[in-house]
């Protein structure tokens, strides 16, 4: 399996406090410090390797931005995170249909629910 070397997913309205635990938990994090304005950086650890953690509230229709910038995480890609910070955390998640080339179509998501519910959208034109 393709593993990226980076990944990132946007919550919606995840608890900061649930999160912290969850990268806790995972990735041995300290909780999520302040950072500027609605932005939280921390630094998780995974396989002997350093994983920068930032997350940016409110970047678009109420999500904030989870980017883990390394690809030393449990996670391959970015629906493997998506998926299992569903169930963690009880929001919906958003996440890049795979590994970004030129020419995608930048507004096309892949969306995962609480209800069990997953597959493509538009974004931010999906309405939902």
């Amino acid at each position: 399996m393709e593993r990226y070397p980076d990944i990132e997913i946007y919550l919606a309205g995840a608890d900061l406090e649930a999160l912290n635990a969850w990268l806790g938990e995972r990735l041995d994090a300290a909780p999520l410090q302040p950072a500027g304005k609605r932005k939280w950086r921390g630094r998780g650890y995974c396989a002997g390797e350093t994983v920068p953690v930032l997350l940016v509230e409110g970047v678009a229709d109420g999500f904030a931005s989870l980017w883990l910038d390394s690809a030393a995480t449990p996670w391959p890609r970015d629906i493997d995170l998506a998926r299992e910070a569903v169930q963690r955390l009880g929001c919906e998640v958003r996440c890049s249909l795979g590994g970004w080339q030129p020419g995608d179509d930048p507004d096309r998501f892949w969306q995962v629910c609480p209800s069990g519910h997953e597959g493509p959208i538009d974004w931010p034109d999906s309405g939902q």
